[in-house]
């Protein structure tokens, strides 16, 4: 009664499986029914151990608990199904604390003669992931959760309109999350494969007959040294009436010892074949990261030596000058931004990506004799709407952003706006140095923090920009930047959620493209049918980022050649393709989704 009273609330639009209560044990003797299967308390063995972030020690007086590697290895077949039956259960009990950020941003489809299928609209989802027994949401964008059981319930009624949940999303993690066992499935080994670095075993797994609907049904992918499930393809069923289970190909990264943690969904419905009427057709993309984001927070701080930096105490040095003051002030409410929104995981630690963008406003400053008082800084918002804002002299971009830019010369455009603003003195968030001001809600942090600059300002800003371009190493390469802003106007109108921002100024207004254009009207037509001109990337091409730490990197792919206009999926979504390795190799986990331009990375030579 409960897993129905869950699938009649749950199941509209989605990809999910039974209700959200305790795994059964693996290998049960007997066939248990659903009432009992719900009741039985999950068996707990050493490879059950929750995880700890990479270099953790374990508490004083507790045993190490022997590693999934250190268990005897299966010689059969069967005992690998049950030893990987064991691993899934395993790894939903070590997760079950665990509340990670989950985005996802979804484009309806439309055909088009010349590039196939184009985006007609999109979706953006973005909330912290629950992976306890409900693998319950909370969302940050709270205009998608107004009437929420309402709109669940909607599609039982509104038959003839499409509506995404995203909770159905989240639940793409797993296969089965309540029955994954021989008592509900068989399992069909297939071949051995390799995923990158990672050798791995196949196996087709189909629900048997009379084991409840809204069951997995596909391939997974196990890696043969501690036979974690690493990869799910596949989908659900039977849905019930009058609503839909997506196509999933879901990806695992090694990213703590013993365990594959669940990174990147990727989905996609539609035929575009001659003839066929498509009821709905989408691609989207689901990526989770911030799984370590409430952990080394207090109960750590007494156990880390700190060593606090020296100050001048000379009395000449103790009082402030009022400019001082106000600098000082700033540089406090900076700090509390960035720091806030890096704990709610909405900004990456400061890494690699953070001294690519820094070389670039660097450039930008040493060409036009630029001497501030504060250091510029440059930081990473995660998510994937196109977005930049600066508070105090922090300049944050969002990853989506630098994936679609092109070259060097349009990501330094995009920052040259950000950096006039700081030069021409439009300081934001100075409110914010009242540190009360900064004890929200993570899933309230839209609501609570915004950097939006008066139209005035905006205008200065583009204007300065242009003049902060225009005697750069980048003022010969502008017309990239022009072909970057035609490309992003074409799509404009079919792309409201990923042009929508939700801290900083946007960078279109009523379907036009307002930001830097004087830039606009620069460099030849946009032209589909020129295989070397690649006006925009697709998404996920530039940044990749660790779903345990949220550290920002650039993606590193050979160049792949443009052999047709369809080739180029400016601003698109694509499926993903990590290739995984084991943690600790010489090759870090890296998720690098198929990208078709070959273009250099930006901030390089």
């Amino acid at each position: 009664m409960r897993t129905w009273k869950w699938m009649f609330t749950a199941a509209l639009l989605v990809s999910v499986s039974a209700a959200g209560q305790q795994p059964v044990e693996s290998q049960p003797s007997t066939q248990p029914d659903a009432t009992t299967a719900a009741q039985t308390a999950p068996t707990t063995s050493a490879s059950d151990a929750q995880p700890s972030a990479p270099g953790s020690q374990a508490q004083a007086g507790t045993a190490p608990a022997p590693t999934p590697s250190a268990l005897p290895q299966p010689v059969t077949m069967d005992q690998v199904v049950d030893r990987f039956i064991e691993r899934e259960h395993g790894l939903m009990k070590a997760l079950s604390t665990r509340t990670p950020v989950v985005e996802t941003y979804l484009q309806n489809l439309t055909a088009d003669p010349q590039l196939g299928p184009v985006p007609s609209a999109d979706h953006y989802f973005l909330g912290r992931m629950d992976m306890g027994e409900s693998v319950d949401r909370k969302d940050y964008l709270k205009e998608q959760d107004k009437g929420m059981e309402t709109r669940l319930m909607g599609g039982f009624h509104k038959l003839f309109k499409v509506q995404y949940q995203p909770l159905g999303f989240s639940w793409m993690v797993y296969a089965d999350r309540t029955d994954f066992d021989r008592s509900h499935y068989d399992f069909h080994y297939i071949r051995r494969e390799f995923l990158g670095d990672v050798r791995s075993l196949v196996f087709d797994v189909t629900p048997k007959k009379g084991s409840g609907k809204g069951r997995f049904q596909g391939r997974v992918w196990v890696e043969d040294q501690d036979y974690n499930i690493v990869r799910l393809n596949g989908t659900y069923a039977p849905a019930p009436k009058n609503s839909y289970f997506f196509h999933m190909d879901s990806w695992r990264l090694n990213l703590i010892p013993g365990y594959w943690v669940p990174a990147y969904i990727y989905s996609e419905e539609g035929d575009f074949s001659a003839g066929v009427k498509n009821k709905m057709a989408f691609k989207a993309q689901t990526r989770i990261w911030g799984y370590d984001l409430k952990k080394g927070d207090k109960d750590d701080e007494l156990t880390q030596i700190r060593v606090d930096s020296v100050k001048d105490e000379t009395p000449a040095q103790q009082d402030a000058s009022p400019l001082q003051a106000e600098r000082q002030w700033q540089q406090q409410a900076e700090d509390n931004v960035v720091e806030r929104l890096t704990r709610a995981g909405l900004v990456a630690p400061e890494g690699d990506v953070d001294h690519i963008l820094q070389t670039v406003v660097n450039n930008l400053e040493v060409t036009n004799n630029i001497d501030l008082p504060r250091p510029v800084r440059t930081r990473v918002l995660l998510t994937a709407p196109l977005e930049t804002f600066s508070v105090g002299n922090t300049i944050v971009i969002s990853r989506g952003l630098i994936d679609v830019l092109p070259d060097e010369a349009s990501l330094a455009a995009v920052l040259a706006h950000e950096l006039a603003h700081i030069v021409l003195g439009h300081n934001l968030g100075s409110k914010y140095a009242f540190n009360d001001r900064m004890l929200f809600s993570d899933d309230s942090t839209y609501n609570n923090l915004g950097f939006r600059h008066i139209p005035e300002e905006e205008t200065a800003a583009d204007k300065k920009a242009v003049d902060l371009l225009n005697n750069s190493p980048y003022a010969q390469k502008l017309d990239n930047v022009g072909l970057f802003l035609k490309a992003l106007q074409a799509r404009a109108p079919q792309l409201n959620a990923l042009l929508t921002t939700h801290l900083g100024n946007s960078m279109a207004s009523n379907g036009r493209i307002d930001r830097l254009s004087a830039l606009a009207t620069k460099g030849p037509a946009l032209d589909n049918n020129k295989l070397d001109q690649v006006a925009a990337l697709p998404l996920g091409g530039r940044v990749k980022v660790n779903p345990w730490d949220d550290k920002a990197e650039m993606v590193k792919t050979a160049p792949v050649a443009i052999t047709s206009a369809r080739d180029k999926m400016p601003f698109e979504v694509t499926p993903f393709y990590p290739r995984l390795a084991r943690y600790g190799a010489s090759t870090t986990p890296s998720a690098a989704p198929a990208t078709a331009a070959a273009n250099s990375t930006p901030g390089s030579n």
